[in-house]
């Protein structure tokens, strides 16, 4: 590693501590996933930045920070099995497969989900799977989970979502309309229902149903 290499990521983890971000999971896996192999074309020497940038299919890769503050909500452990509705550029993706024992990520852009699995391949993720699907249905199959996350913003937190989380579990999703503050919300499942906490103001692309055209 160079030094100017170097100086970024220690730029880089400071950036996240001073945003709120202390868990040692959760710094530890931001550290070892590089979001560099994530950012490709025009903005590649932007990627040690906190900014969200442009991706393929009209999507974009979310700010470290807000992935990483994300991250930490959702609380994850090495028993877990997520769920990541969204797959975009794979970065969410790959930082969770450090936390979790297993994660399956659903994408509506199969030229995404490609572009990621091969992402994953070159970085030895074995224990990450993903898959082009319509996220807003979640994945049945392989219900229920232990966490969701969800990275595009819903009007309200999907009922399937909700259903296929776990008792004991915890979803993370961005509620709101696309053109106004959106809040990120904390859904907690217990025996008798669910408990929401609002946890800060965000703004992401919205969670569109069906497949995309590429």
């Amino acid at each position: 590693m160079s030094d100017e290499t170097a100086e970024r990521k220690m730029q880089f983890l400071f950036a996240l501590r001073s945003k709120g971000v202390t868990q040692p999971r959760v710094l530890g896996a931001m550290e070892a996933i590089d979001r560099g192999p994530f950012v490709r074309g025009l903005f590649a020497a932007r990627a040690y930045e906190d900014m969200p940038l442009p991706i393929a299919c009209g999507q974009t890769i979310s700010q470290p920070s807000v992935v990483a503050i994300m991250t930490q909500a959702l609380d994850v452990t090495p028993r877990d099995k997520v769920l990541e509705v969204g797959t975009g550029s794979g970065y969410q993706a790959a930082i969770l497969s450090r936390l979790a024992r297993r994660v399956y990520t659903v994408e509506r852009h199969r030229r995404l989900v490609a572009e990621a699995q091969k992402r994953f391949a070159e970085l030895g993720l074995t224990n990450v799977t993903a898959i082009t699907a319509d996220g807003s249905h979640g994945l049945p199959e392989q219900a229920p989970f232990d966490r969701i996350l969800v990275t595009a913003a819903a009007e309200d937190p999907p009922g399937p979502l909700l259903a296929q989380l776990r008792v004991g579990g915890i979803m993370i999703v961005p509620v709101g309309q696309s053109d106004t503050v959106q809040r990120l919300i904390k859904v907690t499942r217990h025996e008798g229902g669910f408990e929401y906490d609002e946890l800060r103001e965000v703004r992401f692309v919205p969670l569109v149903e069906g497949l995309g055209q590429d």
